[in-house]
């Protein structure tokens, strides 16, 4: 009794006390105090986020510099150097654009538009054989492919695949195109969850969108995520930021590794209970190599989300390499884990520009790319991609390609362009000044220096009339080779061995060059300034 009337005896001090100390405050502030520390600590949280996601240097500098421009004649003096820069980067094409026309002629031109059309088509870049990527086709066959495919495209010129009641023989089209690409992945093997199967889009992109898209809302009704993020290498393809935008989805962008593939351990490490989807590229745009598919496969497996393969660059090539001997490594549907795959049918499929394929490894999946709409006034409405109506021309004219084509013309133009592609590489290796990025699997070869300026050896090539890519992180440029370059490799090597020489005997910017506003551009630490250069660029520009 005299251990309970002791413990009694405390509890009531403790009362006491507890009133005591509770009676110097007002019942409001009483009420207020812990919904003050709640959103401290969420302030806080807020806070520690942000500095996981973005690292402290790149928090604070960012921080510092939108305090900066809060000056009034900071930020006058920024802005009109950003318009300097949009105004270089126009390079004159704003006096063009004053002539364009902005009303309809008062009497149409009739049959006469083509000879403008003519005309103005005379004003575009001579682009055959110089151009990195860009046109696919080329050799002495290209005047009857492109025929082919003009022909092909402007006798379903008027169709709709919307319409599939009406446009039958479209509708066929496009299931065997993507029939026959899901072919080349592994359709014929027995997958785990179904059948291959999926749609045509307007190309890479979209392809990409409706994938991340499927995979978002797949993932949400197979685990219930609501507050979705993907992980992407940073050689991965900007379309991902687009989707990440577009569709409301957190993207973790996670460096490569040595070998400029995506980091599977690195990734692994952002993998949490929110992931829907990783991806991998086979190969990646910037240096034309492979990631670890199948590493990034068994990852996916074990997690339970999904994995896309981007191969808008290589689905057209890998194949058929593997067949002709390359060491190609696994990367299509026989890799467990892959769940969809984007392929370009424009590029090294010569296809008509404006047609890629997205492929899904079961119809489970692809059912999430499909929007329905019942409550319409309009109607019942059911669409299987991003664009509503669609040109049914463009679908015929990546049948006729392939048609056309087939399996030995596919191997006889891979073969081409893979042997060039490693003379090309060869010959830039024996360039002492200069160093071949990576070890490119397939037709991409990208290179800098650490002797001279690459983007003033790139302003020269531009001059000689060659366009390639510009590539960041480092800084490098890259060609994507193409049929066009076949009977030209020889050129564009003492081209490229001419253009390093002016540079390494006279360095410094040519007059109207791009290269000072490229490497500014990766000095600049403020990225958010770089962003806003790029979308005042475009929209002075569109």
């Amino acid at each position: 009794m005299d251990q309970i009337d002791s413990i009694e005896e405390l509890l009531n001090q403790f009362r006491n006390l507890s009133n005591s100390y509770l009676s110097n405050y007002e019942p409001l502030v009483l009420v207020l105090a812990p919904l003050f520390t709640l959103l401290v600590a969420n302030f806080l949280n807020s806070l520690f986020v942000v500095f996981y996601e973005n690292g402290v240097r790149a928090t604070v500098l960012g921080f510092i510099m939108r305090t900066i421009k809060l000056v009034p004649w900071v930020k006058s003096y920024i802005d009109a150097e950003k318009q300097k820069v949009v105004d270089k980067l126009q390079s004159g094409s704003k006096s063009a654009r004053e002539s364009w026309r902005s009303e309809l002629p008062k009497e149409g031109l009739g049959t006469g538009v083509i000879e403008k059309m003519k005309e103005e088509k005379r004003k575009d870049v001579a682009w055959q054989g110089k151009c990195s990527g860009t046109v696919y086709i080329g050799g002495s066959e290209s005047e009857g492919h492109f025929s082919l495919i003009n022909e092909a495209c402007s006798m379903f010129a008027h169709t709709n695949p919307l319409h599939l009641d009406v446009f039958q023989s479209v509708a066929r089209f496009e299931a065997e195109v993507v029939t026959m690409t899901a072919s080349l992945f592994g359709s014929k093997e027995k997958t785990s969850g179904g059948q291959i199967c999926g749609n045509m889009s307007s190309g890479g992109t979209e392809s990409i969108l409706l994938a991340v898209k499927s995979s978002r809302d797949y993932m949400k009704a197979k685990k219930g995520i609501t507050r979705p993020e993907m992980i992407i290498p940073e050689s991965a393809h900007s379309a991902y930021d687009k989707a990440a935008q577009y569709f409301n989805i957190k993207l973790w962008r996670v460096p490569v590794n040595k070998e400029f593939q995506a980091d599977a351990k690195a990734i692994r490490q952002h993998i949490s209970r929110n992931t829907v989807l990783i991806v991998g590229s086979a190969p990646g745009f910037p240096h034309g190599i492979i990631d670890p598919i199948e590493e990034l496969g068994e990852l996916a497996f074990r997690y339970g989300i999904c994995f896309h393969v981007d191969l808008c660059l290589g689905g057209f090539v890998l194949p058929f390499a593997r067949k002709l001997g390359y060491p190609i490594p696994p990367f299509d549907f026989s890799v467990k884990g892959v769940t969809s795959m984007s392929v370009d049918v424009h590029k090294y499929g010569l296809a008509p520009k404006g047609t890629s394929v997205v492929l899904y490894r079961n119809h489970d999946i692809r059912k999430h790319q499909f929007v329905a709409v019942t409550e319409w006034s309009g109607g019942l409405y059911v669409s299987p991609t991003i664009a509503g109506s669609r040109p049914g021309g463009l679908i015929a004219g990546a049948w006729a390609a392939m048609m056309s084509l087939g399996l030995e013309g596919y191997l006889e133009n891979t073969k081409a362009i893979m042997e060039v592609s490693k003379k090309i590489q060869k010959g830039i290796e024996e360039m002492p000044e200069l160093f071949v990025i990576g070890k490119p699997d397939m037709t991409v070869i990208a290179f800098g220096s650490n002797v001279v300026d690459i983007f003033e050896v790139n302003d020269i090539l531009t001059s000689k009339g060659w366009h390639l890519n510009a590539l960041q992180r480092p800084n490098s440029l890259h060609i994507c080779v193409t049929l066009q370059h076949v009977p030209a490799f020889g050129d564009f090597l003492q081209d490229l061995r001419e253009s390093v020489k002016t540079v390494k005997e006279n360095p410094g910017p040519i007059k109207g060059g791009l290269a000072p506003i490229y490497g500014a551009a990766g000095r600049i630490p403020d990225r958010s300034m770089v962003q806003e250069l790029l979308v005042n660029y475009m929209d002075s520009t569109c």
